[in-house]
């Protein structure tokens, strides 16, 4: 009998990620741009939010955004995913506006000088106002007015677009303004969401052959908010239904009603895990308040579950389509539990890859702090922060510039970039390679 320690599983080699893989950040225009006065958000804004919650300049990323792609590159991001607003180009119904669009050229531009691999979002939330006040998505002619924006806006920006998204989180939408009723237009009503989300799986599917009739060639999705879901009792068939039905409603319903056909790749936003549990107090199984859990969760109280995202990945791999993390990030003011935030999810997302999946990108949100909607300034994403204090000061004396500061992840991240993986010296940043003996030296010896 063989008496040698079995060999140690640990394995001191770098976490390589495909050739070619795709590394930058995410931002939303409404979100950083500052300024869209045409936008429904805008109009509501002006009445619901209190002054500190208002998008204003936001990041005023409308002029600095050179500024802010050369940082971009500095930090060793190979591709950037961006947003243009809907209310900028068309302003009023039926009536395009060059310069805005020109401006939006610029933009595109500057991203492909400086060699990034752009990922454009053509609908990210916000609405011109005018669309708004003919129902929204909730008119059955709001495809056919979302595709006239697409047929104009597609041949003026497409040399400068290599991914493109339609619609952003379709499902959040709905649900921040029809069903939690906290967004624009605030109408809770069941019967009303349905309609928008009809619409907006109609609204995807014009546009999808819309831009391949323009740009045959050109890669075609839609960015989509998955969640994590696990129930509390693995023996319970009400919580294991459940389970599979939220997954489905949740995760899978637009692909469903577009047809996965209109799917070029799948891109995954990333934020949530779900409890579900059933205790006998109610009909059927609820969705479990993570904070009664205590665990560890963000500055929005989202649960931090890097697990979440490999179940996610591998359960879109059925698809056998290619699939890029369009959005993955922590709200967060400590930047050290973003460096642990990004290691840990960037380790599943490795994992998941060895275990089959076809995923060719990730997207941190967010490339600098935003306007985070409703929650205003104070949650923080970004890589890179942002000093609103001195866009006030600023702003008062009409000198446009702003404070930009890396934070220390990004150059986690861009060492990262670098060896297109995860070094092994990295993982000391999670407290690998720390010893017992050296933390409790004192309680040991004695």
């Amino acid at each position: 009998m063989d008496s040698d320690p079995p060999k140690p599983k640990h394995d001191h080699e770098a976490l390589i990620f495909p050739e070619g893989f795709l590394w930058g950040a995410a931002t939303s225009a409404f979100q950083v741009e500052g300024g869209n006065i045409h936008s429904d958000w805008w109009e509501w804004e002006q009445t619901v939010q209190p002054s500190e919650k208002r998008s204003g300049q936001a990041a005023n990323q409308y002029e600095l955004y050179e500024q802010d792609f050369h940082l971009a590159k500095s930090l060793g991001h190979n591709s950037h995913r961006l947003s243009i607003e809907w209310s900028r180009i068309e302003p009023e119904e039926g009536r395009f506006d060059q310069i805005e669009i020109d401006h939006y050229v610029k933009v595109l531009k500057k991203l492909k000088e400086l060699n990034f691999t752009v990922m454009l979002t053509l609908h990210h939330f916000t609405n011109p106002a005018w669309f708004a006040k003919k129902g929204g998505w909730e008119n059955f002619n709001a495809p056919n007015y979302f595709e006239r924006y697409v047929k104009k806006i597609i041949p003026e920006i497409s040399e400068y677009v290599d991914f493109w998204i339609t619609i952003n989180e379709p499902g959040v939408l709905i649900w921040g303004g029809y069903l939690a009723a906290k967004w624009p237009p605030q109408k809770k009503s069941k019967w009303k969401a349905l309609k928008a989300y009809w619409n907006l799986s109609q609204a995807h599917k014009k546009a999808y052959k819309t831009i391949h009739k323009i740009t045959p060639k050109t890669r075609v999705g839609i960015a989509n908010n998955l969640s994590s879901f696990d129930t509390f009792h693995h023996h319970s068939i009400r919580e294991g239904i459940a389970e599979w039905f939220l997954d489905v409603t949740n995760n899978h319903f637009f692909y469903k009603l577009t047809g996965i056909n209109t799917h070029d790749f799948l891109g995954v936003n990333y934020y949530f895990n779900n409890y579900i549990s059933f205790n006998g107090e109610t009909r059927f199984p609820s969705l479990v308040d993570v904070s009664t859990t205590k665990k560890d969760v963000s500055d929005l109280g989202w649960e931090i579950y890097p697990e979440g995202i490999f179940d996610i990945i591998m359960d879109l791999s059925d698809y056998h389509l290619p699939i890029y993390i369009t959005e993955n990030g922590l709200a967060s003011t400590n930047d050290d539990r973003r460096v642990r935030f990004l290691l840990n999810y960037l380790k599943e997302i490795y994992h998941a890859i060895q275990t089959g999946a076809d995923v060719r990108g990730y997207f941190h949100w967010s490339l600098v702090d935003n306007l985070e909607l409703a929650d205003g300034f104070t949650p923080r994403f970004g890589l890179v922060e942002i000093d609103y204090e001195s866009l006030r000061a600023s702003s008062a004396s009409q000198n446009k510039t702003q404070s930009r500061k890396p934070r220390p992840s990004s150059y986690v991240y861009k060492e990262i970039i670098k060896h297109n993986g995860i070094p092994h010296d990295l993982l000391k940043l999670l407290g690998h390679g720390i010893k017992v003996e050296d933390v409790l030296k004192e309680d040991i010896e004695e």
